[in-house]
């Protein structure tokens, strides 16, 4: 029931408005119709196959809009898109940048405040809280560039504490998996039979001083390879990817990792249930404006929906 609420707030502040909330439970019968097909053939979900399916969806549905004779004119290109990138300007000295120094004192505070409000709304789509919270603090922000760097980093921020927050509380204090992370890329710590399973996880086995101790030396040392690396290198990076890696060879590697995931997770069924998720997800993102994090709080809480309503 929770993830169904979150569902309705997060769709009405996704780009389609209502038209996201009304579709909330064709969306929830459509995922649910796929879950029960797979199962039936399978003996066992594929969730992973949802999660790929709705992250794909945008960039699938240009491919086949592309693909479509009526609908292609809208991804057509008279020229090539040109790209401006801002120059190189670093305000530290040395390998390590200071992070308290890199942002103004009203963006670390729009940061702080951002990652602490949606680290309490633990149950609610990382994506989606990302794109709220970045979109809440953009619009109370004047000037292009204050406005970019800014709305940046509180998604950054965001990110990284609704990740984090949404496997490590519901870990910690219950031992069950009760947000969209701990569903998703999380559900290993809760339940991994015959290691780990929902009566006998990290949670039973830790205690509250063991998951501070390594939690921290985690944040540490990824802090200290992962931060240095992307402030210094980020923009050759990025130089070097628009300018020699063509966009299809960027898809086809995307494609073929989808593919072999895909496969892994449930063979031949496992690919017709992500590209079908795809397809149908990636054309609503495109044409309805139902964002991913709207989708994939739906499918959290679509069983709940179905069960409610046609008792599935």
């Amino acid at each position: 029931m929770i993830f169904a609420v979150a569902s309705v707030i997060i769709a009405y502040f996704s780009k389609g408005k209502w038209v996201s909330v009304l579709m909330i439970i064709p969306f929830a019968f459509f995922i649910q119709a796929l879950d029960l097909i797979s199962v039936k053939v399978l003996d066992h979900q594929v969730a992973t196959c949802f999660f790929l399916g709705i992250a794909i969806g945008p960039m699938f549905s240009d491919i086949l809009i592309a693909l479509s004779g009526t609908a292609r004119k809208s991804v057509i290109r008279s020229k090539q898109q040109t790209y401006n990138l801002a120059p190189e300007i670093k305000s530290w000295t040395g390998y390590f940048p200071n992070p308290f120094k890199i942002l103004t004192g009203k963006q670390k505070l729009f940061t702080s405040l951002s990652a602490m409000v949606t680290s309490a709304t633990f149950v609610f789509s990382p994506a989606g809280m990302t794109a709220l919270m970045g979109e809440l603090v953009g619009s109370r922000v004047k000037g292009t560039y204050r406005k970019a760097s800014t709305t940046l980093s509180v998604m950054n921020g965001v990110t990284e504490s609704t990740y984090i927050a949404e496997i490590l509380i519901p870990l910690i204090a219950f031992g069950l998996p009760l947000s969209p992370a701990s569903l998703g890329p999380g559900i290993a710590l809760f339940n991994a039979p015959p290691v780990f399973t929902e009566t006998h996880n990290l949670h039973h086995i830790m205690s509250g001083m063991d998951f501070f101790v390594y939690g921290l030396i985690g944040l540490v040392v990824g802090g200290l390879i992962a931060y240095p690396f992307i402030m210094n290198f980020s923009r050759s990076a990025t130089v070097f990817i628009m300018k020699f890696v063509s966009q299809e060879a960027i898809i086809g590697m995307f494609m073929g990792i989808v593919c072999v995931i895909a496969f892994y997770t449930g063979g031949v069924t496992g690919i017709l249930v992500t590209f079908t998720v795809a397809a149908v997800g990636g054309l609503f993102n495109r044409i309805l404006g139902i964002s991913s994090g709207a989708q994939f709080m739906i499918y959290y809480g679509s069983a709940w929906m179905m069960t409610a309503l046609i008792g599935l």
